[in-house]
């Protein structure tokens, strides 16, 4: 039996030399020992008492002294200079007066309110019920009070309906984007069903709004938390989903009143507790003949329930099981019979979803924003908060070094987004010049392919700043970089963009590189009279002209050249254009030596990789073929063909 032995400080010196009798103390105690409640009770107090003296750390359920302070988020309107600069650079006074009390206000409930919501999403993930207690196929997805409030405070604060409202005209947009900026870290993943519904409205809006559209669009853009709908986007099914073309089963059978039914199965659905959704599918003829491709696809509507609150004809096979995005339901369904109407023309639904499309990366790019500038704010605080080796972190070069690379990034990215807001607000309000609407179609997939690799990175990196506290999921961060990854997945992969980039070229003839081109340069000579930043002026312009020399040599080599350039292209023009936007930020009146800094920071990396990589060989087809036998050497696959 182990005994603990009780050390007392005042115990008179005792000299063996002596007859002195020992001092009648109570008996040591010892682990299962046998004691009454009474004499137990007398011993903790015992004990406490003696240890307290003796100021021992660690004792019985005491587990030390010292507890790190954890970081704490305060009005993230208020705490973000960057985004207070730019509105009152932009908005006109009377917009910025409201906006700036709407964004505030909203901030301290983001603070008060919304984070813990967010993070009991994030502890209580939606579940799968198939049956009820009488064994009747009910496929219920079961979600926690916090998701369905986040519903609720959506509508409330217009996050759908300002967009559509358009209070502010151009700059509606702008206002709206900067709400959900600060909404999204602590929305629990509800900026999913928040970025299809504003979707599936803008869809609604371009195609016209009537019939059932009228219903549903109503619904959409509700402020009453009663009456507002989010929506799912169905589109990818077991073949694949950026290929929609060739990767779509689904049928529609038309009916005697004009409406379809729907049978196919859905591979994959976000937000399936959504109260409608969008879809594709072939049109099935007389004869049970359907049209291949895109030209065969149409774009239906469809509830998701009916009046009594049976599911429309779905079934609800399973909830996905992903890395990340835990709180959202997304599940495998099959549609049979779904009652539906088709709200594009036969075959033109490809063609109808391609504003849902803009809608949904420019989404995209406000959580990929969003989620940097939170982990830069949570790691700052906790750069204040914590002491490394006898100081405060934030006192250590190194790490505020490595924090203003992250900065840097977080700026660029925030002023792109913002960029593409602007765009926006003059596109709805048809107040968009051509050379906006060129810089719209291609800055969009440029945006959302290079924020949300610049995300990954960043939180990373943000999360090693808490060291390993960054790795334990009590604390919630992790959760930031789980979720993060889906961003340069979902609404299309950096490949698949990058090819949509290049597919806007070619669309346009030149003329979207064209208005890219004359964007950049409008914005360097506005700044080129700023002594500090002409260097950095001089960088740009560089990097610019080495583009266009790029694409001149390009063209000469064949598609298969510039489809291997294709990712690096793009970040080519994510960088070159951050850098103007930088630049133009930093030669405002109001712009701080902060500004100025992060524009000299970002310029000074390589901003046309595209020129530096073409260069290097790495787009020959002796560099794509070595790029097959690197990756498959020692492959079965390989074997015979080399």
């Amino acid at each position: 039996m182990f005994c603990r032995v009780r050390l007392v400080s005042h115990l008179p010196t005792w000299n063996p030399g002596t007859n002195h009798k020992l001092p009648q103390y109570p008996k040591l105690s010892c682990r299962g020992a046998k004691m009454s409640t009474g004499q137990s009770q007398k011993a903790e107090t015992w004990d406490k008492g003696i240890l307290q003296e003796l100021n021992v750390p660690f004792a019985k359920t005491e587990i030390g002294t010292f507890f790190q302070e954890q970081p704490r988020i305060g009005n993230q309107y208020l705490e973000d200079a960057l985004l207070q600069r730019y509105l009152k650079t932009h908005l006109p006074s009377q917009v910025l007066e409201k906006v700036s009390l709407d964004l505030e206000r909203f901030g301290a409930r983001v603070t008060a309110e919304i984070d813990s919501l967010g993070r009991e999403c994030e502890l209580n993930p939606p579940a799968l019920q198939h049956y009820d207690a009488w064994g009747r196929r009910v496929d219920h997805i079961v979600t926690c009070p916090a998701w369905k409030r986040m519903k609720e405070i959506a509508a409330e604060e217009g996050l759908i309906a300002e967009a559509y409202e358009r209070r502010y005209s151009i700059w509606s947009r702008v206002q709206q984007v900067a709400k959900l900026y600060l909404y999204a870290p602590s929305a629990g993943l509800f900026t999913c069903p928040l970025a299809m519904t504003d979707g599936a409205a803008k869809v609604i809006e371009s195609l016209g709004i009537s019939g059932p559209l009228a219903k549903a669009f109503g619904h959409l853009t509700s402020r009453d938390p009663k009456k507002f709908w989010t929506s799912g986007q169905w589109m990818t099914e077991r073949k694949g989903g950026s290929d929609v073309a060739s990767g779509t089963e689904s049928v529609a059978r038309e009916q005697p009143d004009g409406t379809y039914c729907l049978y196919g199965f859905k591979w994959f659905t976000s937000a399936t507790d959504s109260d409608m959704t969008l879809t594709l599918a072939r049109i099935m003829d007389a004869q049970g003949r359907v049209e291949q491709g895109s030209k065969g696809l149409s774009l239906f509507f469809l509830e998701l329930r009916d009046k009594e609150g049976k599911l429309n004809g779905i079934e609800v096979q399973r909830l996905k099981e992903k890395l990340g995005t835990r709180q959202v339901p997304t599940a495998e369904l099959l549609l049979d019979g779904s009652k539906a109407h088709r709200i594009s023309a036969e075959g033109r639904g490809v063609a109808s979803i391609a504003n849902m499309l803009t809608i949904t990366r420019i989404h995209n790019v406000i959580s990929a924003v969003a989620g940097m500038r939170r982990v830069i704010n949570l790691a700052r605080e906790y750069a204040s908060k914590r002491v490394v080796f006898g100081k405060l972190i934030k006192n250590h070069p190194l790490h505020m070094q490595t924090m203003a690379r992250l900065e840097v990034e977080t700026r660029g990215a925030f002023l792109m987004l913002m960029e593409i807001a602007r765009l926006l607000g003059l596109e709805e309000t048809k107040m968009a010049s051509e050379q906006d609407l060129h810089l719209l179609r291609l800055l969009t997939p440029v945006a959302k392919l290079y924020t949300g690799k610049q995300a990954i990175a960043v939180i990373s990196e943000g999360l090693e700043c808490f060291g390993g506290q960054g790795y334990m999921e009590d604390t919630g961060l992790p959760v930031a970089l789980r979720d993060a990854q889906v961003l340069t997945i979902w609404e299309g992969t950096t490949n698949i963009l990058s090819l949509d980039v290049l597919r806007s070229l070619a669309k346009s003839q030149g003329q979207v590189l064209a208005a890219f081109c004359s964007g950049v340069q409008g914005k360097l000579e506005l700044v080129s009279s700023i002594s500090e930043l002409e260097s950095s002026v001089q960088l740009l312009q560089d990097a610019l002209h080495r583009l266009g020399q790029f694409t001149q040599r390009v063209g000469s080599k064949g598609a298969v050249a510039m489809e291997l350039a294709g990712r690096d292209f793009a970040y080519t023009l994510a960088r070159i254009y951050t850098g103007a936007l930088l630049l133009e930020h930093a030669a405002q009146p109001d712009a701080s030596s902060t500004d100025t800094y992060a524009a000299q920071r970002w310029c000074k990396q390589d901003l046309c990789p595209v020129d530096s990589e073409e260069k290097a060989g790495s787009y020959d087809d002796k560099a794509a073929s070595m790029d097959t036998y690197l990756v498959y050497e020692g492959n079965p696959v390989l074997k015979g063909k080399l």
